[in-house]
C-alpha cells in the first residue's frame, strides 16, 4: 500500500529534525497538514501499543464480548 505523504514516519528522523531546529534556533518544523511533529510522533507511539494494552487490562468476558461485537459490525456490512 502506497504510503499518503511524503512526510517521514520515522521517530528518530522526526527527532534529530527538531533537535537542529532547537539547536540552530529555527522554528520547529511542520509536517505538511501543519501539524506539530512531536505530537505526530508521541500520537504514533501510543497508538502502536493501545490495542495491546487495551486488551491486556480485559477479562476473557470482556474479550467475548468485544469479539461478538467486532464480528456483529462486519456481518452487519455485508451484501448477498
Amino acid at each position: 500500500m502506497p504510503k499518503r505523504s511524503k512526510r517521514s514516519d520515522n521517530i528518530l528522523e522526526i527527532a534529530q529534525a527538531v533537535v537542529e531546529a532547537i539547536a540552530s534556533g529555527e522554528p520547529l518544523p511542520k509536517t505538511p497538514d501543519g501539524k506539530d511533529p512531536l505530537a505526530v510522533a508521541l500520537g504514533r507511539r501510543g497508538g502502536l501499543k493501545g490495542g495491546k494494552a487495551r486488551i491486556a487490562m480485559l477479562d476473557e468476558d470482556g474479550r467475548k464480548a468485544l469479539a461478538r461485537k467486532a464480528a456483529k459490525a462486519r456481518w452487519a456490512n455485508r451484501k448477498d
